[in-house]
């Protein structure tokens, strides 16, 4: 099977292609934000929707103005590029998938997508449009083919990374017969169905100290000076350490998931919901669930493995998985318990959650439309 995969690489532009990059930045910026506000008056002050073409023209308009001749100095792939996005942006919106579509700014993330046209590949090399010399890539694997588009990104820890997409001809891990459930948590990442517990590694406790200490002589600079930006960096550069180790474990304990199992179980945890807990927000924000979960189902379906998630309303820490009973309570404080049902001592919470995921994963799997055919099939 023939997918579409993004290899990302960090490189090191010379002074000469970091000037351009940022005007490319600032352009590809100059024209989401202008092309949004033509949108958004058009929307919600004349009820008119306005599609890529007349965006197109918009951006054509804007190329010939005087104020706005600086566009014309760039690439004007990035720009196009930016109109699709935005185009993708609003149709997921009144798809009701995501959000309305927010104005970007300087200080944070910039990127600008390349497509075939605007950068060559040769000899291992990328150059992009309008750029004498090939960028200082390190290449930390081979790409599999010529990338289709190329994305360069700046983070706000000022690092410049290249992301290449990518097709490839994916092959299917060999069958086995070992299936998994998940049960996730806060005191440890993960307990599995076999008893495995993951720590949870606390990424940010780790840099508690180091980032309360840049923060605090950030907030002593005064504003618009150099020191104050120089101070912001540190911040950045503290952010994203604790981000790339966090990144980092995540994608090892899911290789290492999906390797094993031929099928993957876990619960569908709605975390924007979880962080409004203001006791537990910055302990689940540090955890990782969502990325945990998203790393789990593309890897699965990339392999061939069946990932499956259960209904987040399935009683999965409070059903005993031997003769299914279920308490009607069950606090967060209680993590042992006794079922009086079957007379089962000691019954561990998070273990009994992540066999109850599995068997109920299992059970969606071999046909049942939701949990609550599966409920029934125990007679509770």
């Amino acid at each position: 099977m023939t997918t579409e995969r993004a290899y990302r690489y960090r490189f090191y532009p010379t002074p000469e292609q970091a000037t351009l990059l940022a005007r490319t930045f600032g352009c590809v910026r100059f024209v989401w934000n202008a092309v949004l506000r033509y949108r958004t008056d058009a929307f919600y002050q004349r009820q008119e929707k306005i599609g890529y073409h007349d965006a197109s023209a918009f951006l054509t308009q804007l190329k010939k103005q005087s104020d706005t001749a600086f566009l014309t100095e760039v690439s004007s792939v990035p720009l196009q590029q930016c109109l699709r996005h935005q185009q993708t942006a609003f149709k997921h919106f009144f798809a009701k998938r995501a959000r309305y579509p927010h104005f970007k700014s300087k200080k944070h993330r910039q990127s600008a997508t390349f497509a075939s046209s605007a950068f060559s590949y040769r000899n291992g090399q990328i150059t992009l449009a309008k750029c004498r010399e090939p960028l200082n890539i390190r290449w930390s694997r081979d790409l599999p083919s010529a990338p289709s588009t190329v994305t360069v990104s700046k983070d706000r820890a000022g690092r410049y990374f290249i992301s290449c997409l990518c097709k490839v001809d994916t092959e299917a891990l060999p069958i086995t017969p070992k299936m998994v459930g998940i049960d996730l948590g806060l005191k440890d990442l993960f307990v599995t169905s076999e008893g495995q517990r993951v720590n949870n590694p606390r990424h940010t406790a780790r840099y508690a100290r180091k980032l309360a200490r840049a923060q605090r002589q950030l907030s002593r600079k005064q504003k618009g000076s150099n020191n104050r930006a120089k101070a912001r960096l540190k911040v950045a550069k503290c952010h994203a350490k604790i981000a790339d180790t966090r990144r980092d474990h995540l994608h090892q304990l899911t290789r290492q998931i999906v390797n094993d199992n031929q099928v993957i179980a876990a619960e569908s945890l709605q975390v924007k919901h979880l962080v409004k807990n203001r006791h537990l927000s910055k302990a689940i924000s540090d955890v990782g669930w969502g990325e945990l979960v998203r790393q789990l189902e593309y890897k699965a379906a990339w392999a061939g493995r069946q990932f499956i998630q259960i209904d987040r309303w399935y009683p999965s820490s409070k059903r005993c998985h031997g003769c299914g009973f279920v308490q009607e309570a069950l606090p967060l404080d209680v993590r042992v318990w006794d079922c009086p049902s079957c007379g089962t001592q000691g019954i561990d919470r998070d273990l009994n959650a992540a066999r109850n995921i599995l068997h109920a994963g299992t059970a969606l799997l071999a046909g049942a439309e939701s949990c609550s055919k599966y409920r029934g099939a125990l007679g509770n």
